[in-house]
């Protein structure tokens, strides 16, 4: 009897330890996304803080007399003029708000490929490390900043130091399994929906809170701080280092392969920095990668339009004030957290173009709704449909543009993704906000809509039937 129960419990320790075996790998996944999604949600609290605060920060500096900032100040009013925008206080700050956005976005767009680039060599919890340093030294300046200079120092610095999502989806993209990175690329849409959602209401309440005679944005500026170094932390403590050393390239310079193809917008498009590498993917996978690249930023080139000129639209037509602007914002931003974390963290591997597809389908009645809204409800509906797409398209194409390119390469990859995406958000706001004031908002709007249909032709070219991964 003792032999037989034996035998019989023989076999099931056994598959009791492969299940364990199989489990760890799965379970080690799954805590990575989630040191991820919260050291990635701790970091935009921090960055997202100061958005609510540009247009009392700017009309604080048109105060001082600053000398610098009354020298930019008539640049962006000549361009004002030069478009059409209306002699209101409101718009000119909006509009001298989203430059200094796009010069950002611009700052993202050299070093996000670079930080890619250098992780590939040294890890990404090392360099992941470094640019959070960086961003706290951007917030320490902007807490002691008391000239437009500083602060506008310390927004360069943050800029070059805004790696941490390429970063993050380049860990992302280490995980073994295509489902737990396709619910990790969710997460990390998670994360930047209620990042954006919940910092501006923070930065906006410390900032009310001030005592007589104290800088309004110097309490926001300290939290920011704080949660930068609490960021730091918490990836020095919990996060591992998912790029192991044998995956690593041999050097840094093999790593950058050539500052010309990380920092051209020709290289980046034809992904160059990995097409130069020996193990470069197949023809039919660069080519698939390449097609991505292009939806991505033709996609964001539009929606970052949106985003932008739907400040002027509301404002202009239904009268928003900044609270109500907010309101709609959080609106958005809780509609993208729900999708990302109840059905886009869903979407089964293979199925992520259509996905894409369907998506962006949405958003052409989703602009024309909005761009010819007459009341609230066409706008809220209008806004619904936004917010769903928004929340789909980028998680599922950095999914599919993370199974291109060997383990060596992922940072690089991930990083050129992000910097075509930060060109398409520093040179989209100008031109559309160009397109506003000088045809109007139903026909900038229209035109957008319609120029959907591009990226939605490009995405037919993706063949994934012999996808494999390099």
């Amino acid at each position: 009897m003792w032999k037989q129960s034996y035998q019989v419990a023989e076999p099931r320790r056994m598959s009791e330890k492969m299940a364990k075996t199989q489990q760890g790998p799965e379970q080690g996944s799954h805590r990575v996304i989630l040191i991820v999604f919260l050291a990635l949600l701790i970091d935009l609290l921090g960055f997202t803080l100061i958005l609510p605060l540009f247009p009392s920060i700017l009309d604080h500096y048109s105060k001082s007399n600053d000398g610098l900032y009354q020298t930019l100040q008539h640049t962006v009013d000549w361009f004002a003029g030069m478009i059409g925008v209306p002699q209101e206080g409101k718009y000119h700050s909006v509009l001298f708000g989203g430059l200094i956005g796009s010069l950002f976005s611009l700052l993202q767009f050299i070093c996000s490929p670079l930080t890619g680039a250098a992780s590939d060599y040294a890890g990404r919890r090392r360099v992941l490390m470094m640019t959070t340093v960086g961003l706290i030294v951007s917030y320490a300046l902007w807490a002691i900043s008391r000239s437009f200079g500083v602060f506008l120092i310390s927004r360069i610095i943050g800029g070059l130091s805004k790696g941490n999502v390429s970063l993050c989806t380049a860990i992302i993209a280490d995980l073994p399994s295509l489902k737990n990175r396709s619910k990790g690329m969710a997460m990390i849409g998670v994360a930047f929906s209620l990042g954006f959602t919940i910092g501006p209401m923070v930065g906006a309440y410390f900032a009310m809170n001030v005592t007589t005679g104290e800088l309004f944005y110097v309490r926001p500026a300290l939290l920011a701080l704080l949660l930068a170094v609490i960021d730091l932390v918490f990836i020095f403590l919990l996060l591992p280092e998912t790029l192991s050393k044998e995956n690593r390239v041999p050097s840094m310079m093999v790593g950058f392969q050539g500052a010309s193809d990380l920092l051209s917008p020709v290289a980046l498009f034809n992904f160059s920095a990995v097409t130069r590498r020996k193990d470069r993917p197949s023809q039919e996978n660069l080519q698939n990668l390449r097609v991505l690249g292009l939806v991505y930023f033709l996609y964001l080139f539009l929606f970052s339009g949106l985003e932008y000129t739907i400040s002027f639209l509301t404002h202009q037509r239904f009268q928003f004030n900044s609270m109500q602007q907010g309101k709609m914002f959080f609106f958005i931003g809780i509609t993208m957290a729900v999708i990302q974390g109840g059905y886009a963290r869903r979407i089964k591997p293979g199925n992520e173009v259509k996905a894409v597809k369907q998506a962006i389908i949405l958003l052409i009645p989703a602009f024309l709704l909005i761009g010819w809204a007459n009341g609230l409800t066409m706008l809220g509906f209008g806004l619904l449909l936004y917010s769903f797409a928004a929340a789909i398209v980028v998680p599922c194409l950095s999914s599919l543009v993370s199974t291109y390119g060997s383990a060596s390469q992922k940072g690089t990859v991930m990083g050129i993704l992000r910097s075509l995406g930060a060109l398409a958000r520093a040179v989209g706001p100008i031109l559309s906000a160009t397109l506003y004031w000088l045809i109007g908002a139903e026909a900038c709007f229209t035109i957008c809509a319609v120029s959907f249909l591009i990226p939605i032709i490009y995405l037919r070219r993706v063949k994934l039937n012999n996808r494999k991964e390099e």
